[in-house]
């Protein structure tokens, strides 16, 4: 039991430093940084651990982009939103597909009304509508999805996918 959880630790948290390191790749739309890779890790994150994981890898993620200046505060809406939308997707059909489409649907919809407060409140910001940040979220997790379902096609095809799920059962 002990062995699975420091499994866990050990994979969120090479997720969270690669949705770190992978944050450079950003590029800022309207007000926003979009950083698919981000995304891609939270569709990993719900196929390999589950939405509770998910979350808190897309918020420590968050945190640690804010901190090293990669990031804005809208990155807590957007992609925290968006990782426990796609592991809820994930859990309730084992499908890579759907999930991907709940990430972008999560993070681009929901995650994109999400930031309308935050960037109001607590940047300061004078956003034109609600929906003013839908179009740039939308860019960066439809990016990040795509990428998602290539790679983890690719490792269902081999068979890494199912050794990797097994690791943290």
């Amino acid at each position: 039991m002990a062995q699975n959880k420091t499994k866990k630790i050990a994979i969120a948290a090479l997720l969270v430093a690669l949705a770190v390191a992978g944050s450079v790749l950003s590029v800022p739309v309207f007000g926003s940084r979009c950083a698919p890779v981000q995304h891609m890790v939270n569709i990993i994150s719900a196929v390999t651990l589950g939405p509770l994981w998910g979350v808190g890898i897309a918020f420590l993620a968050s945190l640690l982009r804010n901190i090293f200046g990669l990031g804005s505060l809208m990155a807590f809406p957007g992609s925290m939103i968006g990782a426990l939308c796609c592991g809820i997707m994930y859990k309730l059909t084992k499908k890579i597909g759907p999930t991907c489409v709940a990430e972008a649907l999560g993070t681009g919809i929901l995650g994109g009304l999400a930031a309308y407060p935050v960037a109001k409140l607590l940047m300061g910001l004078e956003p034109g509508s609600m929906t003013v940040y839908m179009i740039p979220f939308l860019i960066s997790t439809v990016a990040g999805s795509i990428l998602a379902y290539i790679l983890l096609k690719a490792l269902n095809r081999n068979g890494a996918l199912d050794s990797m799920k097994s690791q943290v059962k």
